[in-house]
Parts: structure tokens; sequence; C-alpha cells
């Protein structure tokens, strides 16, 4: 879906080089440019994990780390804003969107990947005690797998939550995509986290689903600043 909607992007530019800005740059998930001419941009926490999940990375041509709050980024720069695994690890995850929005050209699309707060994995993730979580990722992540990271999860980390943002900022949601791609469940204990997603799921009476933990969006912002008037 992402790899169709930056070839529209770039098509509409009349083959001209797209501008692309990566924020979670920490979290290997290449987007695929294949024969599209693009510079590539990242951002992501200062963290050591990150770093150096970040410095590995052959796909971007530059990166900074820093306060996502204050990391410079130029308005109306750039044409894709590629926002990968960042919302629910961010305290504050609307003031860093609207930065992002900032930098998006009009026209531009918002590619979004996230963990869904209101899902079984998410609900898991969200109320697992910080004193548990670093002994118990190695034994749950796949090798490779970036992490510990500190979640936070608000309420922008969900479905309704994304959308209501959206329609506050006259931004249009054109897909909406559910999957399922937590490190747990794909780790050497992928059984027993699947198990505890199901648990929360039947406590919860369907509430908290265990038939995803992923969301992806596409979102455009308008050519016309009065277009939310409109």
């Amino acid at each position: 879906m992402f790899s169709r909607r930056i070839r529209e992007q770039w098509a509409g530019r009349s083959g001209r080089r797209l501008d692309i800005l990566v924020a979670g740059c920490g979290s290997p998930d290449p987007l695929d440019l294949e024969q599209v001419e693009a510079r590539v941009i990242g951002i992501d926490e200062d963290l050591p994990i990150l770093r150096v999940s970040t410095a590995a990375r052959k796909d971007l041509d530059s990166w900074t780390l820093g306060d996502l709050r204050s990391v410079p980024v130029p308005p109306r720069a750039f044409d894709v804003v590629h926002v990968s695994f960042l919302l629910e690890r961010l305290e504050h995850p609307e003031l860093v969107l609207d930065r992002l929005l900032t930098g998006l050209r009009p026209g531009g699309v918002l590619l979004l990947r996230m963990r869904d707060r209101t899902s079984a994995y998410g609900t898991c993730d969200r109320l697992l005690p910080p004193i548990l979580r670093r002994p118990l990722w190695p034994r749950f992540a796949p090798e490779g797998a970036v992490g510990p990271l500190r979640p936070f999860y608000r309420n922008v980390a969900s479905r309704e939550g994304m959308h209501s943002f959206c329609l506050t900022r006259g931004l249009m949601v054109t897909d909406d995509v559910t999957a399922t791609s937590g490190p747990a469940l794909s780790g050497p204990l992928a059984r027993l986290a699947r198990l505890a997603c199901s648990a929360v799921e039947t406590a919860s009476r369907g509430r908290r689903p265990a038939s995803h933990d992923e969301i992806s969006m596409v979102v455009r912002k308008p050519q016309s600043h009065f277009a939310r008037v409109i």
C-alpha cells in the first residue's frame, strides 16, 4: 500500500525527486523506493539502542536524533512523511505529529504505521510493568528486534484517536488497514504471547481484539489551506 502511494506521489511530480522524511528511523522499516528517485531523511529519539539501529541503516541519506518536539523540521520541505512505529512510544504524540505536518507540502502524504493501543497486544504491551520489560524482552522478541522501548500509548495511537486527530486538522484518511506484526508474536515464545492476547480478548469480551495489533494509514494533506472550511 505504501509503495503504491509513493509511486503515485512521484508520478504526480512528473518524475522529479521526492523528499521523504522518516520519523521513527530507529525501527528497521525501509520503504520500497525501487525506480523512484528520492532523498530520505531520518529522525528519531536520541536513545543508545536507536542510535545503533539508525547508524546501521543504508537507506537514509542523513539522519538526526534528539527530542522530536524540537528536532528541526523545515516547513513544507517533504512530499512524504513516514511515521514508523513511533506514536505509541511518544509521551506527546500530537505535538510531534503537528510538527511533522508542518514539514509536509500541500498535497503530500503521511504514511503511518503504529501499534494499536486498543488491541489485545497493545493492551499487554501498555500494561506491562517497566520492571519486567527489560528482562522479558530477550525472551519474547525475535533476534534483531529493536528494544525494549518505553511505551506510552496515548489516545492517538488508535484508529479512533487518529481519525479524530485528522478530522480536527483537515486531513483526509485515504487508506486504513490492520495487520499483525508485534515482535513477541514472532519470537521464541510466540505461542505464549498469542495465548496472552487471546486471554485479554476473552476477558474484555472482544473489546480488545487479538486479530490485529498494527494499524497502517495513508493520510493526505489537502492542497488548499482552506479545504477544512470548505
